[in-house]
């Protein structure tokens, strides 16, 4: 079959960019043959259903390593899946109330999680299940991140506060308290120089941490303010709430960018693509959405889960993503965003390829499965009520670890390992390896490695 030449929209982002960061050219970059487009990547798929959690879960993030994930949730556990093929998951009891925020430190050597019970907790993400806790504020802390150096944590609360704490420690740094009412969500910008803050009294605050003042006040939000990200170029922010929108605001001119009304209930959770060309929320209305930011339009919705989707997050790498439910489910997907090189693309096809007029953005369909038949139309769905497909990679066993006991004396450290003294219990590596076991409480002194 003699291939057609067609334009596909050539579209790029600039970090160097000082204007708007959005910016697009079209280009004949690909070729079409019988009814399939070529060299287009495929559709999300889910790769992984992983079920051990005994409530709905709250957060998810990606050890930077890749062989970990981490979930938080109302069952007040924090829950470690490895990715390594008949692995053990982790169960990390500690908590006295529901885990309601996690995060991997940057060498993903300790991950942090922030709870119900006022306090956060630093774990060890490994068989020993050693942690720390201590009280980070005086109400509920809605949530918790490592900064980009691993040297900092941030943590927010229903006390109406902000702080920032020291890694080594645990020592407090400063707190900013601005906000009129709960705040649900923090974030770091990329360079840790910025801090954003979502609250229920319906605003977006944008904070400098050298000065420890509230640099610009956000009000465009019509409802709570679930979840808020910094874009990876750090010159956008995004959030998303109870009023069901998604909005992205350029913080260098302090200007409303885009807003999305593709959601029919709140929205929990977002993340952006490490690329900075996507973003992806997740909905009371039991969807997972993904923006295309340069387009300004929506790319996909998936089904996944059986009830509210809680929580996402994108990989540091961009290949994967995971999702969180109130069907006690986690969802890991995979996505080949970005995987073109258009620059390549074009000159392979350079001599059959000729310019036709370009067509008008609403004619451009989104990125097609590779060798199908079928053209996805515009804001496409994506249906998953089907096992993942990935079948060797079903929800592995799960072991309870306790909390553990620490002295409060601390010293610095390195990364090199640590050792467990396990309490009442014979454990050998076949056990991790076949069975399961608990672990109710280490003993004597530890010390916990830099993130």
């Amino acid at each position: 079959m003699q291939p057609t030449n067609i334009n596909l929209l050539y579209l790029t982002y600039s970090r160097q960019n000082t204007g708007a960061i959005f910016h697009l050219q079209y280009v004949p970059v690909g070729v079409y043959v019988g009814a399939a487009f070529q060299l287009v990547p495929e559709d999300p798929t889910l790769e992984r259903n992983y079920k051990g959690h005994r409530d709905t879960v709250t957060s998810v993030d990606f050890n930077p390593n890749m062989k970990q994930l981490a979930s938080g949730g109302m069952d007040s556990c924090l829950m470690v899946w490895n990715f390594k093929a008949q692995m053990r998951a982790f169960r990390f009891v500690g908590h006295k109330d529901a885990v309601l925020a996690v995060h991997f430190s940057p060498s993903g050597h300790l991950v942090a999680s922030a709870s119900r019970d006022k306090t956060v907790r630093l774990w060890i993400p490994s068989v020993k299940g050693e942690s720390t806790v201590f009280k980070a504020h005086t109400a509920t802390v809605r949530s918790v991140q490592f900064s980009s150096d691993g040297q900092h944590l941030l943590t927010c609360s229903d006390d109406k506060t902000l702080k920032v704490w020291t890694v080594h420690r645990q020592k407090f740094q400063f707190s900013l308290s601005q906000h009129m009412n709960w705040v649900r969500c923090a974030k770091w910008s990329p360079d840790g120089r910025l801090i954003v803050s979502g609250s229920d009294d319906k605003t977006i605050k944008l904070w400098d941490r050298n000065s420890k003042e509230c640099i610009h006040t956000f009000f465009e939000h019509g409802g709570f303010v679930h979840s808020v990200a910094f874009h990876p170029s750090g010159t956008c922010i995004a959030a998303a709430g109870t009023d069901s929108t998604v909005k992205v605001w350029d913080i260098r001119m302090n200007k409303l960018l885009q807003h999305y009304q593709a959601h029919s209930g709140a929205v929990n959770s977002l993340s952006f693509h490490p690329s900075g060309n996507y973003l992806i929320t997740a909905s009371n209305d039991a969807t997972l959405k993904i923006l295309d930011l340069l387009e300004g339009r929506l790319f996909y919705t998936l089904h996944g889960h059986q009830g509210p989707a809680t929580a996402v997050n994108f990989s540091r790498n961009g290949e994967h993503f995971a999702s969180g439910g109130a069907d006690e489910q986690v969802l890991v997907w995979k996505t080949n965003f970005d995987k073109i090189d258009y620059n390549e693309v074009l000159q392979s096809h350079k001599a059959r390829s000729q310019v036709q007029p370009a067509p008008h953005i609403h004619d451009i369909h989104p990125r097609s499965p590779m060798y199908r038949q079928a053209v996805r139309p515009l804001g496409s769905e994506v249906n998953t009520h089907t096992e993942p497909r990935d079948m060797t990679n079903k929800t592995p066993t799960v072991t309870n670890l306790g909390p553990a006991l620490f002295s409060q004396h601390r010293n610095g450290g390195s990364e090199s390992s640590v050792g467990a003294s396990l309490h009442g219990l014979d454990i050998t590596s076949g056990d991790i390896e076949q069975g399961i076991y608990t672990l109710r409480e280490l003993q004597g002194e530890r010390q916990l490695p830099y993130p």
